[in-house]
């Protein structure tokens, strides 16, 4: 420590051979150091899961224990850690203090805001290690990772049919309840899915926000404006495993492996003839 004038000022005295940052402790260097290293000594005895710092370790096994000490005062959610009830409380707050430099959108996490940064520099710093696909969030690189491990780590509690997004597995299971709790504010059609409500109102609104960059035709769903721009490119992303003939959409795909397969999922009710596709039914 240092003493001038009646201000104290902490001497950085061990810097890292790396990156030139310094420290003023050597624990803290050390710390710092596994950055660099890969080095994750603190290992969680219940999954396995590692860490570089022994704080990080302990706030990872409150998922185990359930334990959350943090308690929101107006609304008593509580949370395992500090900074996740302070981005809490923003809610109840409209508290938004993060801003995009670019376009001036607000939001109330800064993590939030460092995603949204990346709608403006195309920047997509997830990769993943099987197909080099690369993603904007880490979330989507893990669900999008199981396409491969064939990972399907979420279970409907009543058919036990399993999923690869928890979301998928929540609307599922509104087969079962018979819950369709999003309604059209136009025509009060309801919906298990809000994303379904949402392109259901463009119906209303006459919005098409998908523009096709080569002809300028727009789409009010986004699925079908990518499926639309295989007509310029000739992509046909989707291969027939057996033959390797290629297909543009999925669904063509999966009718045309029946052919291989001998599946007939179609059934008619008169005269229980069945079919490979469903227009061959109508």
């Amino acid at each position: 420590m240092k003493q001038q004038q009646g201000i104290r000022t902490v001497e950085r005295a061990y810097p890292c051979d790396v990156c030139n940052r310094t420290f003023s402790k050597t624990s803290n260097l050390k710390e710092h150091q596994r950055v660099h290293t890969g080095e994750r000594p603190y290992c969680c005895e219940v999954c396995n899961k590692t860490f570089r710092k022994q704080g990080t370790l302990k706030v990872h096994q409150r998922v185990h224990t359930g334990k959350r000490s943090y308690c929101c005062g107006m609304c008593n959610k509580a949370f395992s850690k500090t900074s996740s009830l302070k981005a809490h409380q923003r809610v109840h707050t409209g508290e938004r203090l993060y801003c995009c430099d670019v376009c001036n959108k607000t939001f109330s996490k800064r993590s939030n805001l460092i995603e949204h940064q990346r709608v403006h520099t195309g920047e997509r710093p997830y990769c993943c290690d099987v197909c080099n696909k690369t993603f904007k969030r880490l979330q989507h690189q893990k669900v999008h990772q199981r396409v491969h491990t064939r990972e399907s780590p979420y279970r409907c509690d009543v058919c036990n049919k399993t999923f690869k997004r928890l979301q998928h597995q929540k609307v599922h299971q509104h087969v079962h309840t018979g819950e369709r709790p999003y309604c059209c504010d136009v025509c009060n059609k309801t919906f298990k899915r809000l994303q379904h409500q949402k392109v259901h109102q463009r119906v209303h609104t006459g919005e098409s926000p998908y523009r096709c960059d080569v002809c300028n035709k727009t789409f009010k769903r986004l699925q079908h404006q990518k499926v639309h721009q295989r007509v310029h490119t000739g992509e046909s992303p989707y291969r027939c495993d057996v033959c390797n003939k290629t297909f543009k959409l999925l669904e063509q795909q999966k009718s045309h492996q029946r052919t291989h397969t001998g599946e007939r999922p179609y059934h008619c009710v008169v005269c229980n003839k069945t079919f490979i596709e469903k227009p061959s039914l109508k």
